[in-house]
């Protein structure tokens, strides 16, 4: 349906185009929608010849656009004070077109139609509607109007103009004293805007007297009664050249009829069907009309049909289409449901979230309502108009939490529930591995997340080369690593809006020994247990042992007392002799073992400030086959990795006594060559000269000899 514009002065009468098989069609009611019939096509055309169109083949069809342009008419037209008349433009035929139109014109409110010109034209109503102006449509310039005095059927010709004018609207000025009218336009295209203002009070004789009226009755096809009213106007007669006064009344008399069918439509969720009853839609459910309503209380129910809006019948079948007044049914509370007011199922901590509680069937009045947080609390009422702006609740920790409701009454029960999902932002991640981990052997990995809220958080791992993530809602899981060499451990958190990561390096071997550190008391009164501290440790001792990189790992732990854990791993040249490289690493970490035993490592914190390097356990840590002890240090580690052949690495490092650094400055490198290659005059204790050695094992032994002598004073 397009287009719906009625007469000004006529309720309940409607004229609308519908499109129906791909084809508009013009269509009137008189009863505001009810019912619709096709407009009958005038009898004869403008030369008197009779028009053979047949309903429902053929009939009027009107263009219904209003002008954009409020000073013209438009393709339709009509005024409150001349009821009955409307002035439209439109064409005769099956269906609305556009070619061959013409203007037409209805006394009647639209129940007969007469051709009043064949080409279109604006047209407008002076005096109230008793005179009707036309004027060529402006596509065509004019020095002509033309005015009818009785509705149409004869036009007047007369200029206005001594030069043709494209006439782009005109505005009749309001008031009864001076009758005068502007039209505007233009000579051409390019010139200026021309006004032309008419006084067309000298057309008019006389003012109207109450001879020159008469009466006028709304039909609709002959029946009388137009939205339930029996309606009389009163209007100029045609062809009187006389002047309305300002005291003109357009109603004379009003009187109500008695309803009959046609006064009723459908009610909301009904449709008309073919045989004109109004029955159920498929969508709509008759009983909920009852379902807000409280047992000991009536409603009104539905007949199917509802009086036609501002129509003014009285008795006759009202009582039959009137809702009639019904006690409400006591049921068993049904269709509860629950949901949060913003429709989601997730909501930040400490942040107040409502609950809306529905119930499609039971008395709300009667029915008890038990809403279950999941954290512990819960609240009853024992009417649920109470809830209807929703219940307020604020959740304390983080979460998944099963919300259920309950409602009851002496009939039965029903019960609702959500999920919802309490989350907090995630501040900090920190992923625990291993530093070490043996081929094909199952490692554990662990991301500790602060503030820890389980259940609402996500991991996403990347392994080693992996282009796809493994995810889990678990904060740790074991994972086996085929591929010896560095390998890389990325994990993300995503809570809330919210994704952090942490990131670890992994060495993965075939077989490693391991030994747990412990240091002198004093270091831990400088241990500021921040990874800051833990990395400038590393870096100092990475630029004192530059040589050994792929063969010792030394990982410091977070926290005190301070701790570490030294790794030795085999070379990568040696892993084809592997009885060999095992052999090695045993006697260097029984070398390594008795050193630091014997308190022959330690190393200057700053000046006054000396540190010893115990050996806390040697790990049991098997080459192969079993879970090494190593895998006890996953916690936040620091890991240094140093190059040089362990040989050298045991005659420099004891041979200075390695001062392991004052963490707040940098090693002198220069220092560090010449105490490598000399003896030192300033330092007392006795140094020792590289020399050639066959073998690793035969140095660290000779160094050990030479230490134990000295600490012995021989």
């Amino acid at each position: 349906m397009i287009d719906t514009p009625g007469h000004a002065g006529i309720k309940g009468m409607l004229i609308a185009n519908k499109r129906l098989d791909n084809q508009v069609k013009t269509y009137i009611t008189y009863n505001k929608g009810r019912d619709w019939r096709l407009l009958q096509a005038p009898g004869s055309d403008l030369a008197g010849n009779d028009i053979h169109c047949i309903l429902p083949f053929c009939s009027l069809h009107l263009q219904l656009q209003t002008s954009e342009n409020p000073y013209l008419s438009g393709s339709i037209s009509t005024k409150a004070s001349a009821p009955g008349i409307i002035v439209a433009t439109g064409n005769i035929g099956s269906e609305l077109s556009y070619n061959n139109v013409g203007m037409f014109i209805s006394s009647d409110a639209g129940n007969n139609w007469r051709q009043i010109f064949e080409e279109e034209h604006n047209i407008w109503f002076l005096d109230k509607g008793g005179a009707l102006v036309a004027v060529k449509q402006p596509t065509i310039p004019t020095r002509h109007l033309q005015i009818s005095f009785d509705e149409g059927r004869q036009w007047t010709r007369h200029s206005f103009s001594l030069v043709p004018l494209f006439v782009d609207g005109m505005l009749v000025e309001a008031g009864t004293e001076n009758q005068i009218m502007t039209f505007f336009g233009h000579f051409s295209h390019r010139s200026e805007w021309q006004l032309i203002k008419i006084d067309y009070k000298s057309i008019f004789n006389r003012k109207c007297t109450e001879g020159d009226y008469q009466t006028w009755h709304l039909h609709n096809k002959g029946e009388p009664c137009v939205m339930g009213q029996k309606q009389i106007y009163m209007k100029r007669r045609p062809g009187n050249y006389c002047m309305l006064g300002k005291d003109y009344a357009k109603v004379l008399s009003a009187e109500s009829c008695i309803c009959r069918a046609h006064d009723f439509e459908c009610d909301y969720g009904y449709e008309r069907r073919a045989d004109g009853n109004c029955l159920p839609a498929f969508w709509y459910n008759p009983s909920a009309m009852s379902r807000n309503c409280s047992q000991g209380q009536d409603y009104l129910n539905s007949t199917g049909y509802r009086k036609v809006v501002s129509n003014n019948c009285t008795n006759g079948v009202k009582e039959m289409y009137t809702p009639r007044k019904q006690l409400c049914p006591n049921r068993a509370p049904r269709g509860l449901s629950l949901a949060t007011r913003e429709g989601k199922l997730t909501t930040n901590l400490a942040t107040n979230v409502t609950f809306l509680i529905h119930l499609d069937e039971g008395d709300s009045m009667r029915t008890n309502i038990q809403l279950d947080f999941g954290d512990g609390t819960a609240v009853s009422y024992s009417n649920l108009s109470w809830i209807e702006e929703g219940i307020r609740h604020m959740y304390r920790t983080a979460g998944i939490f099963r919300v259920s409701a309950l409602a009851e009454n002496t009939l039965g029960s029903d019960s609702a529930a959500l999920y919802l999902h309490v989350t907090c932002p995630v501040e900090h991640v920190q992923l625990l591995a291993p530093f070490v981990a043996i081929k094909n052997k199952e490692v554990n990995l662990t991301a500790v997340v602060w503030p820890n809220h389980s259940r609402t958080l996500t991991y996403f791992w990347w392994l080693g080369n992996s282009t796809e993530p493994v995810i889990s809602i678990d904060g740790s899981i074991s994972y086996t690593f085929t591929r010896e060499g560095m390998n890389t451990v990325t994990v993300q958190v995503s809570s809330a809006n919210t994704i952090l990561q942490d990131t670890k390096t992994i060495a993965v071997q075939e077989f490693f020994k391991s030994l747990l550190l412990s240091f002198s008391p004093n270091l831990d009164e400088y241990n500021p247990d921040i990874p800051e501290w833990r990395q400038d440790v590393g870096r100092v001792i990475k630029k004192a042992l530059l040589q050994v990189s792929d063969q010792l790992l030394v990982a410091v732990f977070p926290g005190v007392p301070t701790a570490a854990e030294l790794f030795l791993l085999p070379h990568k040249n040696q892993s084809e002799d592997r009885k060999k490289s095992e052999e090695e690493l045993e006697q260097i970490s029984e070398i390594l073992a008795s050193a630091l035993n014997q308190n022959l490592v330690d190393f200057e914190l700053k000046p006054g400030a000396r540190v010893i390097v115990y050996v806390t356990q040697l790990t049991l840590a098997p080459l192969v086959d079993s879970i090494p002890r190593h895998s006890s240090s996953a916690m936040l580690m620091l890991l240094s990795i140093v190059f040089l052949g362990l040989a050298v690495f045991l005659i420099y490092k004891f041979k200075r006594k390695i001062p392991w650094i004052n963490i707040y400055a940098e090693v002198n490198q220069e220092k560090e060559q010449e105490m490598i290659g000399s003896v030192s005059q300033s330092d007392s204790t006795p140094k020792i000269t590289l020399s050639e050695f066959p073998t690793p094992k035969e140095l660290m032994e000779k160094e050990l000899d030479a230490r134990v002598k000295r600490k012995i004073g021989i």
